[in-house]
């Protein structure tokens, strides 16, 4: 079963995702210049979005992504009462878990850097579970026991350590890719595409200044840029519930609760970039979910190959829902998609064989309704 969500949201002048150059990200689709925010961005606002953290934080079931992984079993390993002399022989291995040790390869001393400084981080991100910390905190402490003090620094860690399969709703969504065979790898069952704008792009900049409150100077004590625009964006996601289930080791419950948070955060989130200068904190003035047997996910991005533009009384959102409902209905016809569909939205908009739904909760208990239970 294939779920999948497309939204039209408005933003007011913002720059929520930027380059390295601190511009706005963008992209050419469809031979026109369009605002962009980038998947990682979005995946990041829902991850730590607050419906993910009221639905799954007090039961664990939320992942984190850190170089501080040594940090954190050395806080399990203190609560499970190990002497002070061990948890720093442990925790002084742990980086090696990330990759195969870099100082074995340069002829440096173990659990040191090339400064010779004690390792106290991982060299790469750990995508990981909460609840995978304490099982490998025990299965650490178990190798050194069994090896002592004087073999612990010659263990191959990632050989030693069966590999952790997490159980976190974010790792289960959007997947673990990692270079160590200390982390199972997971296969993401969310798909997120880098929104794009429905409109073709216009880039502005604000020119601004700042004046020293206690110098007595007129004048400004200093000045600066910062580019912005705004667009209304095309957003699309999807769910291959199988694969959702299956990473949650089967079970269906909290699954279901994945996928609810997942409606309400995909909505609700917002990304953070510039949001103190600009507060664009708009919401989407559509939400529509399909659901159908199929597993073939299409996005409708082709809808705005040419930009929707507002004309007399429709506005940019209108002329975009338009050009969304067309494609859906030609897109449809064309293969054969069938499935059912559901919205909701803040005008009374019509979408081919969709139902409209009075409120995001609304959409929620449609979509809820359509989820298997066992």
């Amino acid at each position: 079963m294939l779920i999948q969500m497309h939204m039209l949201q408005n933003y007011a002048p913002s720059n929520l995702n930027r380059d390295d150059t601190g511009s706005p990200k963008d992209a050419v689709f469809g031979g026109y210049r369009r605002g962009r925010i980038s998947s990682q961005c979005l995946k990041r606002s829902i991850r730590r979005s607050a419906a993910f953290a009221e639905a799954f934080e007090v039961d664990g079931l939320l992942g984190i992504r850190t170089k501080l992984l040594p940090d954190l079993i050395e806080k399990e390993l203190q609560a499970m009462g190990a002497e002070a002399e061990v948890i720093q022989a442990i925790v002084q291995r742990v980086p090696d878990l990330g990759h195969k040790a870099r100082a074995r390869e340069e002829g440096e001393e173990e659990g040191e850097s090339e400064q010779g400084e004690a390792e106290t981080a991982m060299r790469q991100l750990i995508f990981i579970a909460r609840n995978e910390l304490r099982p490998m905190a025990e299965k650490l402490l178990a190798l050194y026991n069994e090896n002592g003090p004087k073999k612990w620094s010659k263990v191959e860690l990632e050989k030693s350590l069966e590999s952790s399969l997490p159980r976190s709703v974010d790792i289960a969504m959007f997947g673990r890719m990692t270079t160590s065979e200390a982390f199972e790898n997971v296969q993401a069952a969310v798909q997120v595409a880098h929104a794009l704008s429905t409109n073709a792009l216009t880039q502005e900049f604000d020119y601004y200044t700042a004046v020293d409150d206690l110098s007595g100077e007129s004048g400004a004590g200093m000045i600066g840029d910062v580019e912005f625009n705004s667009s209304t964006y095309y957003k699309y996601l999807n769910v291959h519930w199988e694969q959702l289930v299956k990473n949650l080791g089967g079970d269906v419950a909290v699954a279901r609760r994945a996928v609810l948070a997942l409606v309400e955060a995909a909505a609700t989130a917002q990304p953070s970039g510039k949001q103190n200068s600009f507060a664009a904190n708009n919401l989407p003035d559509l939400v529509l979910i399909e659901v159908s047997a199929k597993n073939l996910p299409v996005s409708c991005a082709n809808a705005f190959l040419k930009p929707a533009r507002p004309s007399g009384d429709q506005s940019l959102v209108d002329a975009s829902v338009d050009k969304l409902a067309e494609y859906i209905k030609r897109v449809s016809k064309t293969y054969d998609l069938g499935g059912k569909r559901a919205f909701a939205a803040v005008q009374d908009y019509v979408l081919p064989d969709a139902q409209a739904q009075a409120s995001l909760p609304a959409l929620q208990k449609w979509i809820e309704a359509q989820l298997p239970e066992a």
